[in-house]
């Protein structure tokens, strides 16, 4: 791709052509995306304005990013955001991208009610479940929980970017939080590692390259850290609350069965848009 004299048509068939060899999904879309990212453009200006001549600096910029999609580094990545529930995440190499199926998680407890209720979020990465819930569903107190300190900054950084009142914790899992909260709560959420171990090489490469691989293994059965909850959350609910999971598409089964053995009740499987099996919800 040249300067000068590259219209923003050409520069898009360009990158097509590049991401397309490249196996990328989606090519046209993410040539379309970047573009737009990188000229501050809108999808109506492909049609109404072809001919535009990007600057060089526009130029530079599509030469680097089509060459790091190319290599699979997500498209969220080098835009470093993503939109979840109508709010807009910072996102980096540090935290799992926000996905749509993760909103019926969030859905769900809207849904059921979270206005003045206490919110604890395990596993929050970027904060999207934690964040998005308390903004929208005016919660109570607010709190995430994360072992990675570099997923902590940026679940800071997005409570900061979206005003929300929540507050987070460094730690593995309950351990990360303070003796006084313990009973306090009336939702837990958590979307924990699920894939099982020997399962993540077989992964899109966007997701096994690119992504913590500490968000993704749930060890050999992928059920590690359902367990784990099992084992410790009704020492942090109130009686009646409720637990949100997200899990595999195949767990619902036992992932239920892992709670029913701890004595919680109303166990529910939540179906995505796809039909597939999301998230289990327990009420202790």
């Amino acid at each position: 791709m040249g300067t000068g004299t590259v219209t923003y048509s050409e520069a898009c068939s360009d990158a097509l052509v590049k991401l397309t060899d490249a196996g990328v999904p989606e090519a046209k879309e993410n040539a379309l995306l970047l573009l737009e990212y990188i000229c501050g453009s809108r999808r109506q200006d492909m049609y109404l304005n072809p001919g535009r001549i990007l600057t060089e600096d526009e130029c530079a910029a599509c030469r680097e990013l089509i060459s790091k999609r190319c290599e699979r580094i997500p498209l969220q990545q080098l835009v470093g955001s993503q939109s979840f529930m109508g709010l807009e995440f910072i996102v980096d190499c540090n935290v799992l991208i926000p996905r749509q199926d993760t909103e019926i998680l969030v859905e769900r407890v809207l849904e059921d009610g979270a206005a003045g209720k206490n919110v604890l979020d395990l596993c929050t990465g970027s904060g999207c479940i934690l964040i998005s819930t308390a903004v929208l569903g005016k919660t109570g107190t607010a709190v995430g929980c994360d072992i990675s300190h570099e997923a902590l900054e940026v679940a800071k950084k997005n409570s900061a970017k979206n005003a929300a009142d929540v507050s987070f914790y460094e730690g593995d899992l309950f351990e990360a939080l303070p003796a006084g909260l313990k009973g306090s709560f009336d939702i837990i959420t958590a979307n924990p590692p699920y894939i099982r171990t020997e399962d993540i090489a077989g992964l899109m490469p966007e997701v096994r390259d690119h992504e913590p691989v500490g968000a993704l293994d749930g060890g050999a059965d992928g059920l590690i850290f359902y367990r784990r909850i099992a084992d410790e959350a009704c020492g942090w609910l109130k009686e009646g609350g409720r637990i949100y999971m997200e899990i595999g598409y195949d767990q619902a089964e036992d992932v239920s069965g892992i709670f029913a053995a701890k004595g919680y009740k109303d166990i529910e499987t939540v179906k995505d848009l796809a039909g597939l099996d999301r998230v289990v919800t327990v009420r202790r």
